[in-house]
C-alpha cells in the first residue's frame, strides 16, 4: 500500500509541471484533493524550496529545484525559471503570447509559454511542441548562434530527415546565406513558406554567461496586425533586452546553486 501524502504531493507536483503557474482552484478542479489539503500541501513543498508562490499571478509554480530530482538536470533548463516572470512582463506589455524554447537534438521544443497569459494568442496550447530549426523563428534563432562545431552535428542529422522542413540543410550556400543574415540582425523569424500564414513568431537567442546559446525567446503575433518590419520595430528591442536580463538572472540563480 502506497503512502496517500507522498501520492497527493506527486500529484500535485505533476499538475502543476504542466502550467506556468497554478491557482488552488486549478489544482482542485484537476486533482480533486480538497483545498485545505491543496493549502498543506503547497505550503510544504514552499517550504522545501520545491514551490514558490507568485503574489503578482495569485498562484503558484514550481522552481528549478524541482528539476534537481531527474538526473539528467544541468543548468541549462534553468534559464526556463530565470525567464518565466520575464517573458510573462512582456505579454503583460504587449498582449501576444511569448515562449522560451530548449533544443532537443533535431528540433527546438516550447519548454514554457504565456498562451494561458494572452488573450491575443493564435495558438490554444504550445507547451512541448516542436519547432524546426531551418524554418520557424525560435528554431532559426538558436541555431544560428550555436558554436559552428555543434552547428555543423545538427546540421548532419537534419540531412538524414525526411521532414520537408529540412530540405534547407542540403542547400549549404543558401543555408549560410540565412544564418548570417539572422547573425547580422540579431533575431529571426519564421519562413514565410510555413503553416500557419496568419501568425508570425519573432524569437532571439538567450546566451548564458559564458555568451553560449542555452534557448530561444519568441513573440508571436497575427500577421494581420502588422507587417513583418512593423512587428520587428516594435518588438525586437524588447525582445533584445529582455534577452539580457533573462542572461543575467540565469547566472544569478546558477550562482544560488554553488
Amino acid at each position: 500500500m502506497g503512502i496517500r501524502a507522498i501520492e497527493r504531493a506527486m500529484l500535485v507536483l505533476q499538475e502543476m509541471n504542466m502550467q506556468p503557474y497554478s491557482s488552488i482552484a486549478h489544482l482542485h478542479a484537476r486533482t480533486r484533493l480538497p483545498k485545505p489539503t491543496l493549502v498543506r500541501i503547497l505550503q510544504t513543498l514552499e517550504s522545501l524550496g520545491f514551490v514558490e508562490s507568485d503574489p503578482r499571478v495569485g498562484g503558484y509554480q514550481v522552481s528549478a529545484l524541482v528539476g534537481s530530482l531527474s538526473s539528467g538536470f544541468h543548468k541549462e533548463p534553468m534559464v526556463v525559471e530565470a525567464g518565466r516572470p520575464w517573458a510573462v512582463a512582456l505579454t503583460r506589455k504587449y498582449q501576444w503570447p511569448v515562449s522560451i524554447s530548449l533544443l532537443d537534438r533535431d528540433a527546438v521544443v516550447v519548454r514554457f509559454s504565456t498562451v494561458p497569459d494572452s488573450s491575443m494568442s493564435p495558438f490554444h496550447k504550445t507547451i512541448n511542441m516542436r519547432l524546426g530549426l531551418l524554418t520557424r523563428g525560435m528554431g532559426l534563432a538558436y541555431l544560428a548562434f550555436t558554436p559552428r562545431e555543434e552547428f555543423d552535428l545538427i546540421i548532419e542529422m537534419l540531412r538524414h530527415s525526411d521532414d520537408p522542413e529540412n530540405m534547407l540543410a542540403h542547400d549549404p550556400a543558401r543555408l549560410e546565406q540565412l544564418v548570417k543574415k539572422v547573425q547580422a540582425q540579431g533575431f529571426a523569424s519564421r519562413v514565410r513558406h510555413v503553416e500557419p500564414r496568419n501568425s508570425n513568431t519573432i524569437a532571439v537567442p538567450i546566451m548564458n554567461e559564458n555568451g553560449r546559446v542555452v534557448a530561444s525567446l519568441g513573440l508571436t503575433y497575427f500577421t494581420s496586425a502588422f507587417s513583418e518590419p512593423e512587428a520587428c520595430e516594435r518588438y525586437v528591442p524588447s525582445l533584445k533586452s529582455t534577452s539580457a536580463e533573462i542572461t543575467r538572472d540565469l547566472a544569478r540563480i546558477k550562482d544560488s546553486f554553488t
